[in-house]
């Protein structure tokens, strides 16, 4: 029989693996019936498209819309957030800037890749999962300014390092371009133009946006789970596990200093913005490194590894955390 002293320590354990047992499982469901062709690989590109384009920005509407979104937009969350993933990406140059000898293209790169968190596919369902409906609110303030200020910096930075640059005007019209068309940002935008004019749906219209809500989930982590078959070890995953620890450890590090310690911010509200940017590099990594043409096999690596590792390391900071 347990003493009370173990229990205390596997409690808190078991907790977390009710969590993240069933995130990862999907994931693994995912990947294996790929692997397995029980799934057509091609449309896995479709399912995250789905997901994307059509489930998460009904979510966003729906939950941002029947939500006080202006209380959640908390910039003591916020702010260390996007501090600590402009920390991460100077960092992540820098350490393949002069450890690994890369190319100014290739470390503007790789840097992104230890920047760009996955908030959609994988944070929504763990922060759900974890936290419950009250965390939306706070993670979709940020996730609703994650695209504009990341894709920006990491577009306009390359452009200013690399000597084959385009103008840097016309990268800022690319970036507010691809930031616009987001199918994600109309559903946030929408989302806030009726929580502010505090709209109410019919029945019906609320039905669609909650089945529509609900496929996220499974939709996202299958897919994610699928399209990891596409990405395979190359030899540049050294570099690939360096930009992985800097997003799954680094920045979440810098996220809770910076809440906790020096704005005291308290650890039920604070706890939401840690926990998102301790999740795994999303897939506009491979976006951005493909459209640059820069660092390709590095983007596709860390996307692989982070979400592997992210089964640990998101473990250790809901313990961290006090789940």
């Amino acid at each position: 029989m347990a003493t009370p002293s173990r229990a205390k320590v596997f409690r808190p354990m078991l907790d977390i693996l009710a969590v993240i047992a069933p995130i990862f499982a999907l994931m693994a469901f995912g990947y294996g019936a790929v692997r397995l062709r029980m799934f057509p690989a091609e449309g896995i590109k479709a399912l995250i498209a789905f997901v994307n384009n059509f489930a998460t920005p009904c979510l966003l509407f729906y939950s941002i819309s029947t939500s006080d979104f202006r209380s959640a937009f908390n910039l003591g969350i916020i702010g260390p957030f996007y501090i600590g993933a402009a920390a991460c990406f100077f960092l992540g140059i820098f350490i393949a800037r002069k450890v690994f000898d890369n190319r100014p293209g290739e470390s503007v790169s790789v840097g992104f890749s230890g920047t760009f968190t996955n908030t959609v596919l994988v944070g929504l369902p763990i922060m759900s999962r974890a936290y419950g409906e009250g965390a939306l609110p706070v993670t979709l303030s940020i996730i609703g300014l994650h695209g504009a200020i990341l894709l920006t910096l990491g577009m306009v930075t390359m452009e200013l390092i690399r000597r084959d640059g385009k103008s840097l005007g016309r990268t800022l019209v690319v970036a507010v371009r691809r930031v616009v068309s987001n199918p994600l940002i109309w559903g946030i935008a929408a989302g806030i133009l009726g929580s502010l004019v505090n709209l109410q749906l019919v029945e019906p219209a609320e039905a669609f946006f909650v089945m529509m809500s609900q496929a996220v989930v499974p939709a996202a982590l299958f897919g994610i789970g699928g399209a990891l078959n596409e990405f395979k070890l190359s030899e540049n995953w050294k570099q690939a596990l360096v930009a992985s620890l800097i997003k799954l450890i680094v920045h979440p590090a810098i996220a809770y200093v910076l809440m906790i310690w020096v704005l005291h911010v308290p650890m039920e509200i604070a706890r939401y913005g840690i926990l998102l940017s301790a999740m795994p590099a999303g897939v506009n990594i491979y976006v951005f490194a493909t459209y640059y043409e820069r660092g390709v096999s590095v983007a596709a690596n860390t996307i692989l590894i982070a979400t592997i590792l992210s089964a640990l390391t998101i473990s250790g900071w809901l313990l961290i955390l006090s789940l």
